[in-house]
């Protein structure tokens, strides 16, 4: 991490679509976590606001 400049957020896609951001780099989120010691992800909703807090990391303008 040597940049002073934020790769994040990015602009969403055109269409609206990116087909990187899947239900599986969810999945793949939550095994990391769980894998760090933090509770497992068992419930939809828990998964949802993984989902949420990536969409937003990656997508959300600063306001």
């Amino acid at each position: 991490m040597s940049s002073d400049l934020a790769a994040y957020p990015i602009s969403q896609p055109g269409t609206g679509i990116d087909s990187r951001f899947t239900i599986g780099l969810a999945l793949d989120v939550a095994d990391v976590l769980a894998q760090h010691g933090y509770p497992p992800i068992t419930t939809g909703t828990d998964l949802l606001r993984v989902q949420q807090a990536l969409f937003t990391l990656i997508y959300q303008e600063n306001r």
